[in-house]
């Protein structure tokens, strides 16, 4: 059984979170009318991720109204969605009762939704970048890596500068992930970065890797887009330039398994620990 995935390249404004919003539910609705099994948002789409000073005043809780509007998207368009990432208020979560890795602060969460709006995964992006952002002074990092079955998939979502940090793309293959979903803002001029990253996760792991960036320009940087799909091979299955864009195309669970057989470098693996004397 294929599905269709659509990654939503969207054009991401400056702390502009009902635009955004916008921007984002009617991307959800293209991506089923399209035929999509599963659409995918870009990191931090509804503040944009290089407005920090828009930080605080845009987190809310799990439970809050930008992701309650995406999940009634997903329920009423019959679609699954990554609702990208958002700035996750972990204190008011906590209140709700939701289980996080501290009871004050901000995330960077990823939360995926399947068609019914019921929800099946949260992540909270675990490497905070520190090169010229404030990320790693606003807010807290996760400590789950969820993978779940959806769509005949084992999925798990990572997060941006994530890519640059294999093991944790290992941990999630040894506990059967064979698609990841990577919503990101990753700016100019890194692009070769950008390509060469999470090529090198979907070869290491004979996984889908889909990167999900968006499209637009900020005071420090400008984003570069280029969404792209990578199968179980490395090879490139659907891509975009740096305009906002939907980029539509069909995947097979089916491929990783039959990959894994004709290559199987997993089970050719050795593990190894680090020691010092």
């Amino acid at each position: 059984m294929t599905v269709r995935l659509a990654l939503a390249q969207l054009e991401v404004r400056a702390a502009d979170r009902d635009g955004n919003l916008d921007r984002a539910l009617a991307a959800i609705e293209r991506a089923a009318d399209r035929g999509a099994d599963l659409v995918s948002l870009p990191e931090l789409w509804d503040v944009g991720y290089f407005a920090f000073e828009a930080y605080g005043r845009g987190a809310e809780p799990l439970s809050g109204p930008t992701l309650t509007r995406i999940r009634e998207a997903a329920r009423d368009h019959d679609i699954a969605v990554l609702a990208g990432s958002i700035v996750e208020d972990l204190e008011a979560s906590a209140a709700d009762g939701e289980a996080v890795p501290d009871d004050t602060g901000l995330a960077n969460t990823a939360v995926l939704f399947d068609a019914d709006g019921d929800r099946r995964s949260v992540y909270r992006k675990h490497h905070l970048f520190g090169y010229e952002s404030a990320e790693t002074r606003l807010l807290t990092p996760g400590e789950e890596l969820p993978v779940v079955d959806l769509l005949g998939f084992r999925v798990a979502v990572t997060t941006c500068y994530d890519l640059r940090f294999p093991e944790q793309f290992r941990r999630l293959a040894a506990d059967g992930a064979d698609l990841v979903l990577v919503p990101s803002a990753w700016p100019y001029p890194r692009v070769e970065h950008w390509r060469t990253l999470p090529q090198a996760r979907a070869i290491e792991n004979l996984a889908y890797v889909a990167t999900i960036n968006g499209s637009g320009s900020f005071e420090e940087a400008d984003l570069l887009g280029r969404s792209t799909v990578y199968d179980p091979w490395g090879t490139t299955v659907a891509s975009a330039g740096d305009e906002p864009t939907l980029v539509v195309t069909d995947i097979d669970p089916d491929r990783v398994a039959s990959v894994r057989e004709e290559f199987p470098a997993l089970r050719d693996r050795r593990d190894y620990e680090t020691r010092r004397d």
